[in-house]
């Protein structure tokens, strides 16, 4: 790849170098055109006209999808610097209209924190602004991490820990722990005891497919042991699995609480204290004054507030510190 001279800028515009990287991050043209609202042909065209501009392929066609060539891959970063400069910029003296606004957010987060937030977030949506759509992406946290970066998302929302100086974290709201099943099998305690809790059989909610938890931890440090039958990615599928059968699962208190009753299910306290943790919106530094998403984040804030307010008269207690079941 040479120099890039006056007469290869003339030929470049904001909307290939959009299209450059969108394609890096999704490496399919159907993903790119649905994110950027052009037709799969007009990626086509665009990518046309960056090969003629930089002379080399930039993609190469494999059954998976698009792949990088090196000299896209060495593009990447000064484009994505260039993209930011330019939208900083014009962000800092544009304001954001959600009620003009066009195109997708896109968020990261768990099926508990989708539940408890995503309700919200459609109906403000909804009224704010109506030309916008939402794409929620259930990645890990180090996905979640790396999407950022890459401005694969928006924002993160989850528990996170070592997040690194180039991401802002704003806390929601405080999560702890409830036991749910079928209202036979909890019985009627408030708190489930201990001799029961052990009994009964346990689906445990593991992305990564352990057959260990925080709660096996803590029960560990007593010289207990719980019985665990299944492990499953997600806490909907669990809510499911204890709705017929005999399982017990502990899992988030808003989630529990708020989805239970609705399978037939009922809600007590784990027999032990399982340290809680703090659900929060990440966004990266680039993005700290972007007003497009601190009116998003404003509409994940209040969303939140809504979980908080429908919670009241309802909270189980739970020790401070990060935790997963």
């Amino acid at each position: 790849m040479t120099d890039i001279g006056n007469s290869e800028l003339r030929r470049l515009d904001l909307t290939l170098l959009l299209v450059f990287l969108a394609l890096l991050r999704h490496r399919k043209a159907t993903a790119v055109a649905a994110e950027i609202g052009l037709t799969q042909s007009g990626v086509s065209q665009a990518l046309k006209r960056l090969r003629e501009v930089f002379g080399d392929a930039l993609f190469l066609r494999r059954p998976h999808g698009l792949e990088p060539t090196a000299v896209a891959l060495a593009l990447e970063a000064p484009v994505r610097a260039a993209v930011e400069s330019l939208r900083g910029a014009l962000g800092g003296v544009r304001p954001f209209d959600p009620a003009r606004a066009g195109g997708v957010l896109r968020i990261a987060a768990f099926d508990a924190e989708q539940a408890a937030l995503v309700p919200g977030l459609l109906r403000r949506l909804a009224a704010e602004a109506p030309g916008l759509r939402l794409i929620v992406l259930p990645q890990t946290r180090r996905a979640a991490l790396a999407a950022l970066a890459d401005q694969g998302v928006d924002l993160a929302i989850g528990y996170f820990w070592d997040i690194g100086p180039q991401i802002i974290a704003v806390p929601l709201y405080r999560q702890g722990f409830a036991v749910v099943g079928r209202p036979e099998v909890i019985g009627p305690d408030a708190a489930m005891p201990m001799s029961r809790y052990l009994a009964l059989p346990h689906v445990l909610v593991s992305p990564n497919g352990d057959l260990t938890g925080v709660a096996d931890a803590a029960l560990a440090a007593q010289g207990q042991a719980r019985r665990v039958v299944a492990s499953v990615p997600q806490f909907f599928p669990a809510l499911a699995a204890v709705a017929e059968s005999a399982c017990i699962a502990t899992l988030p208190d808003r989630l529990a609480r708020r989805y239970g009753p609705a399978l037939g299910l009922a809600v007590a306290g784990p027999p032990l204290a399982l340290r809680g943790f703090t659900v929060s919106a990440l966004r990266h530094r680039r993005n700290e004054n972007d007003p497009r998403l601190l009116w998003l984040l404003g509409l994940v804030q209040a969303a939140a507030a809504d979980g908080h307010r429908a919670r009241q008269g309802m909270e189980l207690p739970f020790a401070q510190g990060p935790a997963t079941p």
